[in-house]
């Protein structure tokens, strides 16, 4: 069964509505954009999580002591980065990390020294999808997440054309850039039970 991460939250309605309808990761956005929250608040919300549902870090271009100040501070279960970092720091992190991948020419080989690979649109957080065509996933052995734009309309399509491990969505579970709880709970039931 592919699982879905819910990214972007900031508030308990919305993590709470995540979780009850079945999310399997909750993304806290801690680079700069309207999605970013401080490591205490991620923390706050951090306790309405079972420890069955994953707490996900999301960083741009982020230092290592700033991450590893993160996953204290919040309680993270993973890391997700974004941007320029070395990889190489990637092992000495205490948690699981996830290495996201912006799809904008071919891709048919990825080498990453982390846990996952997230294949994302252009402009990460655009609402945007990236190229299908250009992202065969045949080769890959690592287990990877699909974001960019997915939909409760377009999701089912992304899982039978790419089998990913995971999906990932923020911006069309929103309605005027809040969380919506309706959509949140529409997105999950099309990736659990294709309705």
């Amino acid at each position: 069964m592919t699982k879905v991460k819910i990214c972007g939250l900031k508030t308990a309605e919305a993590v709470q509505a995540a979780v009850s309808a079945g999310a399997d990761y909750i993304g806290f956005v801690f680079a700069p954009s309207k999605r970013q929250i401080s490591f205490q608040a991620a923390c706050e919300l951090g306790k309405l999580i079972p420890d069955s549902v994953q707490k996900v870090g999301v960083f741009v271009s982020p230092t290592q002591p700033e991450i590893l100040q993160a996953i204290q501070a919040a309680n993270l279960d993973l890391v997700q980065i974004h941007g320029d970092f070395d990889e190489r720091l990637l092992a000495n992190l205490p948690v699981p990390s996830i290495r996201a991948i912006q799809v904008s020419q071919e891709l048919a080989a990825v080498n990453s020294a982390a846990d996952f690979v997230l294949f994302d649109a252009p402009v990460a957080g655009s609402g945007k999808t990236f190229d299908w065509q250009k992202l065969d996933t045949t080769a890959f052995r690592l287990p990877f997440f699909i974001a960019g734009g997915l939909t409760a309309d377009n999701v089912q399509d992304a899982i039978a054309r790419f089998q990913p491990y995971a999906v990932d969505v923020s911006s069309s579970v929103e309605t005027d850039g809040v969380k919506d709880v309706a959509k949140i709970q529409a997105f999950i039931e099309k990736v659990k039970n294709g309705i």
